[in-house]
């Protein structure tokens, strides 16, 4: 067996017996995005498939099997799924004209010898790319927040049948505030965890200060960090009025 092979053992015994048959449910899930990215991937290597209708799409059914295959059809995912999509949506424009402006597109000097071998000329629109990748990167994140936020609105609000909906939105904002410094330090580690050797790389080649900051990819990967770190503090008060609103109308 292929070291892969037993992690995936490893995690599946893990998560079914920690988590159940919800923890069953999510390691399927994991196999399902892998499925829904992959497809989106090839889809974008035909030129007259426009890469950020697809990244939507793909992201609507990661959604989907995020939330809905996961923990099923309730208020708490159908209220997570609805800020998730409204969120991403709102984001969408920022990214797009980000992307634009800040010319992040395409491949970084640092990555020029490994791709000499291959054409460059693969006909698809690299700005789309680029944006295409801040979304896909955003969307787990965003997922993650809003769900943490609808689920213990609904339980506040089913412990506490009489509370008022600005009293549950003021709650759901207090529980999005804890939730919001270990995310974007999650999004910000990822990065460091990803690049590690890349900035080791950079210290032998006795890179200054200004340069790493100015790198393509540095700064690529920063704007992709601060986007992520957009969107999930937009999420907060976005699933706590539609929570709020949901949960209160339904009583």
């Amino acid at each position: 067996m292929t070291v892969q092979l037993w992690l995936a053992i490893i995690l599946l015994v893990l998560m079914v017996g920690i988590g159940g048959r919800k923890g069953a449910r999510s390691f399927v899930a994991l196999f399902l995005n892998f499925g829904v990215l992959l497809l989106t991937i090839i889809m974008m290597n035909d030129a007259s498939m426009n890469p950020i209708i697809l990244t939507l799409f793909a992201c609507i059914f990661i959604s989907c099997i995020s939330l809905f295959f996961i923990s099923e059809f309730n208020i708490k995912t159908v209220t997570a799924f609805l800020s998730t999509i409204i969120t991403t949506g709102f984001l969408l424009f920022f990214i797009l004209m980000l992307t634009e402006k800040a010319m992040i597109q395409g491949f970084s000097e640092e990555e020029i010898e490994e791709i000499g071998a291959f054409s460059l000329y693969v006909g698809v629109d690299f700005v789309k790319i680029g944006a295409s990748m801040i979304i896909m990167s955003t969307i787990g994140a965003i997922i993650d927040l809003t769900i943490s936020i609808s689920s213990p609105m609904r339980e506040i609000a089913y412990h506490n049948p009489s509370i008022s909906r600005k009293e549950l939105f003021a709650s759901g904002i207090s529980i999005g505030r804890d939730i919001l410094g270990t995310s974007t330090n999650t999004l910000f580690f990822a990065f460091f965890g990803g690049y590690m050797a890349l900035l080791i790389w950079f210290k032998d080649l006795s890179y200054s200060l200004g340069e790493i900051i100015n790198s393509k990819v540095f700064s690529s990967e920063m704007i992709f960090i601060g986007s992520a770190g957009i969107g999930v503090a937009l999420a907060i008060p976005v699933t706590s009025w539609i929570t709020a609103y949901y949960l209160v109308k339904r009583r």
